[in-house]
């Protein structure tokens, strides 16, 4: 079996259940915001939910994609960095146990984390300290790091340390890797427009975008995009949410749908959907059946709250697949 490798921001996701939101407007904390916090306000933060319930699970896009892969029996590595601390162990320890090798190089800075402040509603407040995460940098990447895989995937939220993803994606291909590209956010899109449009002609074999994200990257609708992306790579995957998806790969063109789904929240989606089409690329499947893969994961992942599903649902899960891909 292939194996992939991802390489993104290693961040455990802290589940927090607050009993109201009073909390969230003490601290000023707009309701179902995402915003970078300070070490400073981390521990304030952590200090005012002690009491809370709560639970850990390793978090981070490229992270979410490459447990997935591990999950389906995939061979897996992820290159990150993490804190000397309790969080960082357990990134490293959760990563283990969801079949994933860590590749992880570690700084004097506390281990990057997400604490996601679930209202009684559902509704959820995210407060980002990237600290470790966010100092991976390109010395950190040696050769043998990507020896014996495949596929490397890349989350777009890395694209901003230019000399980083220079040297990751040049050492992939040295390895004879495919690289695959997350876009994975508009905003960063917009902000490294001739960075990615030179990376992705010179080096990306995979890229997947939502539509706001091709939109940034293309400034063209969903289908035109495509089409415009996979002049400049060999696979462009272009999601459109509960409509499905678009792929055009190696000149032939696909519609797929999504599948039907009660969802209550859209976390990892994206990434899940990541998992599940280079699980089909490992397996050599046609690129229609990948996309549909795509879709089953991302349809099961929006019926939980967070990125990460029980056993018995990836057991329904790969019966699905069994299905699809018989």
């Amino acid at each position: 079996m292939k194996k992939v490798l991802g390489m993104g921001n290693a961040i455990v996701d802290v589940l927090t259940f607050i009993e109201d939101d009073a909390l969230l407007q003490e601290l000023e904390l707009p309701k179902g915001s995402m915003q970078l916090i300070e070490n400073e306000t981390l521990e304030e933060l952590t200090n005012r939910v002690i009491e809370c319930e709560r639970y850990m699970v390793t978090g981070g896009s490229a992270s979410n994609t490459i447990a997935g892969l591990g999950k389906l029996g995939v061979r897996t590595g992820f290159v990150g960095k993490i804190g000397d601390d309790a969080v960082g162990e357990f990134f490293k320890s959760d990563s283990v146990a969801n079949g994933v090798r860590p590749h992880l190089q570690t700084s004097e800075l506390l281990s990057g984390q997400c604490i996601v402040l679930v209202s009684s509603d559902g509704e959820r407040t995210m407060c980002t300290y990237l600290g470790a995460a966010c100092e991976l940098y390109a010395e950190d990447l040696d050769i043998h790091m990507f020896g014996g895989y495949d596929y490397f995937h890349i989350e777009g939220y890395l694209v901003q340390n230019h000399d980083l993803i220079r040297k990751a994606v040049r050492l992939a291909k040295e390895e004879g890797l495919k690289v695959s590209l997350d876009l994975a956010s508009y905003n960063v899109v917009e902000a490294n427009l001739d960075f990615l449009k030179e990376i992705i002609r010179d080096y990306v074999d995979i890229i997947f975008a939502n539509e706001e994200e091709a939109h940034a990257y293309t400034g063209l609708s969903p289908h035109e995009a495509l089409q415009k992306m996979a002049e400049q790579c060999d696979i462009a995957v272009v999601k459109v949410g509960k409509e499905g998806s678009y792929i055009k790969a190696y000149g032939e063109e696909f519609r797929v749908s999504a599948i039907s789904a009660n969802c209550i929240d859209t976390t990892g989606a994206g990434d899940l959907f990541a998992s599940g089409f280079l699980y089909g690329l490992t397996e050599k499947q046609p690129y229609d059946v990948c996309a549909k893969l795509g879709s089953l994961l991302a349809g099961n992942v929006v019926e939980v709250v967070g990125a990460k599903m029980n056993d018995e649902r990836w057991t329904a899960i790969q019966e699905e697949i069994n299905n699809l891909t018989k």
